[in-house]
């Protein structure tokens, strides 16, 4: 039955993405900036009802209210296609930092460009976090929320964390908060093949690491603080729903974790 709900709604999401491009696409391109988004806000929500309806997945937010007024970085947790979308309908502008190739991709990258999104070369290391800053500069003084995945690309539940020093970067030259995010939808919607499993998972938003850290203490303190709410949001997801197929790095971490959790009352 898994493999049937996944396979269906497979073809829905790509025929529901096909023809809201067919029929949106003309006047995307000609509404406003800000107006047009809701376009791309649409298409997230009518994934995320699919989601729901044909797999049984399902998801809630903890913490929206954390977020500042002002600017803001998100620096969240990344593991499936599912969390690139899953935010857009609760923020009010969100701006992704991402791949410059992802920018190259035919209406995607029309679309991403529309939205002026942070574009940023891997290749050209010694000129990529300057051009990276002076465009999050200004999409930050815009009110945007600027959404930056630290570790760089998706990675398995539970595996080993690989943080980027971009992010330190970010958080010493442009001054404004930055709010961690942990979630687990690597579990359900996994980075490779097309097996959607049913459930539930939570996006937590953490507390804000306000301005004014260095940006070596920045980085420990945000890999600390990110990857302990990780770890237990993840033994909280794995026990919310017992039924669902574990990847080997998710069952590695919660053994390293639940063998951590036996040895304490023996150092103390």
């Amino acid at each position: 039955m898994t493999y049937l709900r996944s396979a269906t709604f497979q073809i829905v999401f790509y025929l529901s993405f096909i023809v809201q491009m067919i029929i949106f696409t003309p006047v995307y391109f000609l509404l406003p900036r800000k107006a047009a988004y809701r376009i791309p806000k649409n298409w997230a929500a009518s994934n995320i009802w699919l989601a729901r309806h044909i797999v049984g997945l399902t998801f809630e937010i903890e913490g929206l209210d954390k977020l500042p007024a002002t600017g803001v970085i998100l620096a969240a947790k990344h593991q499936s296609f599912f969390d690139t979308f899953a935010l857009i309908p609760s923020l009010d502008d969100p701006v992704y930092i991402l791949k410059r190739e992802l920018l190259w991709i035919p209406l995607f990258g029309w679309y991403a460009a529309k939205q002026d999104m942070i574009p940023i070369n891997r290749a050209d290391k010694g000129r990529a976090i300057p051009k990276m800053l002076v465009r999050a500069r200004e999409e930050l003084a815009r009110g945007r929320e600027l959404i930056i995945y630290p570790e760089g690309t998706r990675k398995a539940p539970g595996a080993p964390p690989d943080y980027k020093y971009g992010i330190a970067r970010l958080y010493s030259d442009l001054k404004v908060p930055v709010v961690p995010v942990v979630m687990h939808p690597g579990l359900f919607w996994p980075r490779h093949g097309f097996k959607r499993q049913s459930g539930h998972f939570k996006v937590r938003f953490l507390d804000p690491i306000m301005p004014g850290m260095a940006p070596d203490a920045f980085f420990r303190h945000l890999i600390e603080v990110t990857e302990t709410a990780s770890d237990a949001l993840l033994v909280e997801t794995v026990r919310d729903n017992p039924h669902i197929d574990l990847p080997p790095s998710a069952r590695q971490r919660l053994d390293e974790l639940a063998g951590a959790e036996n040895r304490e009352p023996q150092d103390a």
